[in-house]
């Protein structure tokens, strides 16, 4: 009986240094095991022959929630922008733009600049209106984080409608947190079509495209190069519009999921919890247990059988004797 016992706290002492499955992601966000899929995005913009036309499995996919004028008297309207980005080719720019989502970096900014035919610009977290609007910081248009990314180029992607970019300044490595989505195709920012590097695409919107070109035609403050607006008084507010065109939130919304793995369950088994290796293996040692408690015994030594006698030798010493 004390045998089994024993055998009972080791395996149990074994079983407390049993890790965790070392394959199973610990710090995998909630977003990204919401699967989207890309057949209930109806309003994209007009396709080009790229591949940026096809949705990729597991790509992330962020919203931004707008609020805007399309005239001066006209009412509010909200939408919603869907972008897929493609961090199979984009890795850097995509990280950078996720993590500044994750933080809220830009909840409440304004789009500061929107040309029409041309793009629509935001991430400034400088952009926020201080009462009212127009009034926000000196900075606005020019602000970031202080903290640059490369210029990061790939093949597959360039300035087609609908493509989101970074804004950087003069030197190509330094894009901050800006950036613009393209209202019409523009390659003229590709990197081969220019003399100073190009500007880095890393996505593409999938739905509310007709959002993008409404903000892109709303009127604004100044505009040299549309027929938008009035004349430019002044170079710190071109492209600025009349009325605020509001972000209400950029948020991650979940991966792109046109293979249906991710909705109907197959990849969940790629992303079981943390603890799941360490439960399966804690069921393991308790069926094990209560076999071995049940079967092993400890069997005393075979030399030594119940019917044998055992004598023991013994040297009766003399008191009167000293022993020697």
């Amino acid at each position: 009986m004390r045998g089994r016992i024993a055998l009972f706290f080791v395996l149990n002492f074994m079983l407390v240094f049993i890790p965790a499955n070392p394959s199973v992601a610990e710090d995998v966000p909630s977003w990204r095991l919401n699967g989207l899929d890309p057949e209930l995005w109806t309003d994209g913009p007009v396709a080009e022959d790229t591949p940026m036309n096809v949705s990729y499995q597991g790509n992330a996919v962020l919203v931004i929630d707008v609020t805007y004028h399309t005239g001066i008297l006209s009412s509010e309207t909200t939408g919603s922008i869907i972008i897929e980005l493609f961090e199979q080719w984009a890795p850097i720019t995509t990280s950078n733009i996720i993590q500044h989502i994750e933080s809220g970096l830009y909840d409440g900014v304004f789009f500061h600049r929107v040309v029409n035919d041309f793009v629509i610009q935001s991430g400034d977290p400088e952009c926020k209106v201080i009462g009212t609007y127009p009034i926000t910081s000196p900075q606005c248009g020019g602000g970031g984080t202080g903290e640059t990314i490369p210029l990061e180029h790939n093949e597959n992607l360039s300035h087609v409608d609908g493509a989101i970019g970074m804004a950087r300044g003069a030197e190509e490595d330094s894009a901050d947190s800006q950036w613009y989505i393209t209202d019409t195709e523009q390659h003229g920012l590709d990197p081969e079509n220019r003399d100073d590097g190009g500007y880095a695409v890393f996505g593409i919107v999938r739905d509310g495209m007709n959002y993008v070109r409404e903000i892109a035609s709303t009127p604004t403050v100044t505009n040299p190069g549309s027929d938008q607006g009035i004349q430019n008084p002044g170079p710190d507010l071109l492209g600025r519009p009349i009325q605020e065109v509001h972000i209400d939130g950029v948020r991650m919304l979940g991966v792109a999921d046109p293979d249906g793995t991710i909705r109907f369950g197959v990849v969940a088994e790629k992303t079981e919890p943390v603890l799941t290796g360490k439960i399966l293996s804690l069921s393991a040692f308790v069926v094990i247990t209560i076999i071995l408690l049940f079967v092993a015994r400890i069997d005393p030594p075979t030399t030594l059988h119940q019917d044998t006698l055992v004598t023991f030798d013994a040297q009766l010493l003399d008191d009167q004797k000293p022993p020697t």
